[in-house]
């Protein structure tokens, strides 16, 4: 690695410990070591207020027209403790790195330039509480669809009206389909909304019109002013200063920039809109985003449609060999339309928002009509290729119109953060711009996201897939030559996928300068095949059993190791995920955790040695316990809280209710905690190296026989570095100590037997486990409010030890020294001198007596069943 300055690129000013450098398409710290960073999204929720998720309409639009809720809560709860284990969890399954998911919305629902700070406050006590579980921060200015109000997530409701346009009809024309509304706003069943519906609305008129507005209006809407500026400059301007608001709150509260936020991540998944239409008559094909599921008009269908004209439109299937067209359905708005009503501006000034719009804006008229783009009464387009930018100009979306937006965020944002390492997220599937280095000033990170599309959408994992990322740049001449056949084909496929994100970032830089990639994005849905595995198909014969699940994410997680080595945030954790709304999104369900996974309450059964206790589990509730002060380890404060002893019913599927609590006894060991009610845990809690000497080379594991291998490339410039100038407690160690690569084992896959539900030592062992975790319980009981849960992992917090014994594994080096500390295994090697070869060592970790095969190892909660009643026709009351 070259040598890592000791002022920052950005500022010039001296770095502190916890600085990380982006350089040499790697995130590196002070002393040189090669960094990978994964983890996750928190959280998913976080795209709607507390107790308002998207499947609810009571109260959905009158409170938006009142200036919306405020959204404290989200993403954890911290007030009554519970934010402490969701965060210890995390942590136990090795994620260094939070991708911090905000919308626009929470900041500023109350009306143009009025900011929710208590709200800001909040998020400021939710970094400090990462902060002191080690976690690295990037922010993320979330949004899908544009906002809740057009069928996703992140604008403010009033950014609706300052367009001109009324939501309320939206489900009528199908220029939104919202999920609190499906399929008729009169007679709602969202139970029903088909999963990744959602997406399709990237192609109807709402959000087409408000990206188009957002990021091109002065082009392509010169009417649309409203407070003296096109509606281009008075959306960008509030979005930037509502986020700029919020990291002036972060600055201002001190020791959360570079010791845990990092960075901040551009706006979530933006749309083209319709820039770049080649002709307004057919559906584009140009777009990533672009999704063919049930009805799909064209854009000129969906200009009349909002005009309130009915249409017969084109409807798809979408199943495991694509998108295909099933026949035709009317859409019939009855003379509804989405454009706001000109009674509700006297002359031209909104009463509840205040703006004051251009007298040339008229309402009532689409405003694509009234810049002339087509004829209301005839329906006819008279401009076909409007949005089509001119040859002889050479205008790009992405160049033109995205990174402008870029740069202004940026610069707003590092006025408050001078040293942010600003991500960059253009279009989904879209290549990156070049930019000036001035801009980036040494500091940037590429984030594209990716998900397995056909598992994505199909809710299947399929024995075919197909290259999807190739077919869009152009890698084949048909989708035939795209399809992969077989597991190792589609592994294979998605590696190579992905080392083309890896290859974009190379695109950004105009100079020599190269930055790493994050994935921002990568998962897969847990209700696969009509949710089989919550128990609901086949008299649930597959309830518990998550392998379809685990292969579909390792397959996409593998393909970010190998020789890409790449940094990752997976979609997502939910603390209140549950089984028949998911992640309370739009039936999306992605969270790697949910109550409803938890095991069930198991008491004593004659010959299988059954821990008698309700299953671990989390506060679901608003309502605020109090702390028991005293303790400064954070797990440790979480294990004396006063929790409710109440019970969920696991896996029964019930709605997310924000006043029941969950039951919150002990787990019996770190793995017991680790395990409980995590889906296909052995795909995403797996090796890798945190910290390396060198760079890592190729990055291989076997989750089928939990091998895993690493091999490093090490030159003499990877000499460690570590500075007087600089603590080195980032690195986890001591002056003295010598700095070594890290890789962390999960016990997941390492666990000793003594751990593990139903192996042999289990028995004689689980007494002196749990006495080790009831140091703080005098009676031995395992009342929550007197447990010390800071045994369980010491890695988080300042107190207790991991029993040595905790890993079960067997470690083979090509050369060096190694040895374990908790779930890290620490490996040094000597690092060639000046003048001398390049070396490669290799690490190779495997689990003395192979493979678990354990209830909690496989997720399968029917095998917990199965051990409480071995009976055919026994059953749990």
């Amino acid at each position: 690695m070259p040598l890592v300055p000791s002022t920052s690129p950005a500022t010039g000013h001296p770095t502190n410990g916890a600085f990380i450098h982006t350089t040499d398409s790697s995130f590196v710290d002070n002393a040189g070591r090669t960094l990978l960073l994964r983890g996750v999204n928190l959280s998913g929720s976080s795209k709607a207020p507390l107790g308002m998720p998207s499947y609810v309409l009571q109260g959905f639009w009158e409170s938006a027209e009142n200036g919306g809720e405020s959204f404290v809560g989200r993403p954890l709860n911290l007030d009554d403790g519970s934010a402490d284990v969701h965060l210890a969890r995390l942590r136990g399954w090795g994620f260094n790195m939070i991708r911090f998911p905000v919308t626009w919305e929470a900041l500023e629902h109350a009306g143009p330039g009025k900011y929710d700070y208590e709200y800001m406050d909040y998020i400021v006590r939710v970094l400090r509480k990462c902060k002191e579980y080690g976690f690295k921060v990037y922010m993320d200015p979330h949004q899908d669809i544009w906002s809740r109000f057009s069928g996703g997530s992140g604008a403010p409701y009033w950014t609706l009206l300052a367009c001109g346009i009324n939501p309320r009809n939206f489900t009528a024309t199908q220029s939104a389909l919202l999920h609190c509304e499906y399929p008729l706003s009169q007679c709602p069943d969202p139970a029903k909304f088909p999963p990744m519906q959602w997406a399709t609305n990237y192609g109807r008129l709402a959000a087409q019109t408000l990206f188009t507005l957002f990021f091109a209006g002065r082009m392509f809407a010169p009417k649309a002013v409203i407070d003296e500026q096109n509606i281009q400059d008075y959306l960008q301007s509030h979005f930037i200063k509502a986020f700029g608001e919020l990291a002036d709150r972060i600055r201002d509260a001190g020791g959360l920039y570079e010791e845990c936020v990092i960075g901040w991540d551009s706006m979530n998944e933006p749309s083209e809109g319709f820039c770049g239409y080649e002709d307004l008559n057919l559906v584009s094909e140009e777009q990533g985003s672009t999704l063919k599921k049930g009805s799909s008009p064209t854009p000129v269908q969906s200009l009349k449609l909002g005009m309130g004209q009915a249409q017969t439109v084109n409807s798809w299937h979408f199943g495991s060999t694509g998108p295909r067209r099933d026949g035709t359905v009317t859409i019939d708005p009855k003379g509804l339309t989405i454009w706001a009503d000109p009674a509700t501006e006297t002359d031209g000034v909104h009463p509840k928002w205040g703006w004051k719009r251009s007298p040339q804006w008229q309402l009532g008229i689409c405003i694509w009509a009234l810049h002339g783009v087509w004829d209301i009464e005839s329906g006819y387009i008279l401009r076909p290729n409007y949005f089509r930018f001119a040859p002889e100009e050479d205008l790009e979306f992405i160049k033109d119109f995205w990174r402008p937006h870029w740069l202004a965020y940026s610069k707003r944002i590092r006025q408050s953060h001078p040293e942010a390492i600003m991500f960059i997220h253009p279009p989904v599937f879209a290549t990156p711009p070049p930019i000036e280095e001035d801009d980036l000033r040494g500091r940037c990170c590429y984030s594209p996201h990716y998900y397995d599309g056909l598992t994505l959408i199909t809710r299947h994992w399929n024995w075919f897939n197909s290259d999807a990322l190739g077919l869009i740049r152009g890698k084949y001449k048909n989708v035939l030559q795209s399809v992969k056949i077989g597991e190792r084909a589609i592994r294979k496929s998605l590696q190579e996928q992905l080392g083309m994100f890896k290859d974009d970032a190379l695109l950004i830089s105009t100079g020599t300068h190269t930055y790493p990639t994050i994935i921002g994005e990568i998962g897969t849905p847990f209700d696969m095949d009509g949710k089989r595995s919550y128990g609901w198909t086949d008299n649930g014969k597959y309830m518990g059993d998550y392998s379809n699940q685990q292969k579909a994410l390792d397959a996409s997680l593998n393909a970010a190791d190998g020789p890409n080595a790449l940094n990752w945030t997976i979609w997502t954790y939910c603390p209140d995920s549950d089984h028949t709304w998911g992640d309370g999104w739009n039936m999306e369900d992605l969270s790697l955790w949910s109550a409803d996974d938890l095991r069930p309450k198991m008491k004593e059964v004659d010959g299988f040695g059954v821990r008698d206790g309700s299953t671990a589990g989390l506060l679901k509730s608003k309502s605020a316990s109090s702390f028991t002060p005293g303790s400064t380890s954070p797990i440790a404060m979480a294990g004396r809280s006063n929790f409710s002893l109440s019970t969920l019913p696991v896996g029964n599927g019930s709605s997310y209710d924000e006043n029941q609590k969950i039951d919150m006894t002990s787990w019996e060991n770190p793995y017991d905690f680790l395990t409980d009610g995590a889906r296909a845990v052995r795909a995403f809690s797996r090796p890798w190296p945190t910290a390396v000497i060198g760079v890592p080379k190729d990055i291989n594991f076997d989750i089928s026989k939990a091998e895993f291998k690493l091999t490093v490339l090490v030159r003499p410039e990877d000499a460690p570095r570590p500075r007087d100038d600089v603590s080195l407690s980032s690195a986890g160690m001591d002056k003295e100590e010598e700095l070594a690569t890290e890789i962390y084992v999960p016990l997941a896959q390492y666990a000793h037997d003594k751990y593990v539900p139903n192996s042999q030592d289990q028995d004689d062992e689980n007494t002196k486990c749990s006495t080790e975790i009831m140091s703080d319980t005098p009676d031995g009981s395992r009342n929550v409010s007197t447990i010390n849960l800071s045994n369980l992992l010491p890695h988080v917090s300042s107190a207790g030890l991991i029993p040595p014994a905790v890993l079960d594994i067997s470690v083979n080096v090509s050369e060096g020294r190694w040895e374990t500390d908790g779930q890290t295994v620490k490996w040094w090697y000597p690092v060639p001198k000046e003048g001398e070869c390049d070396k490669e060592y290799t690490i190779e970790i495997r689990r003395n007596g192979g493979v678990m095969k354990s209830a909690a190892a496989e997720g399968a909660l029917s095998c917990w069943y199965d051990l409480l009643c071995p009976g055919e026709n026994c059953c749990i009351m």
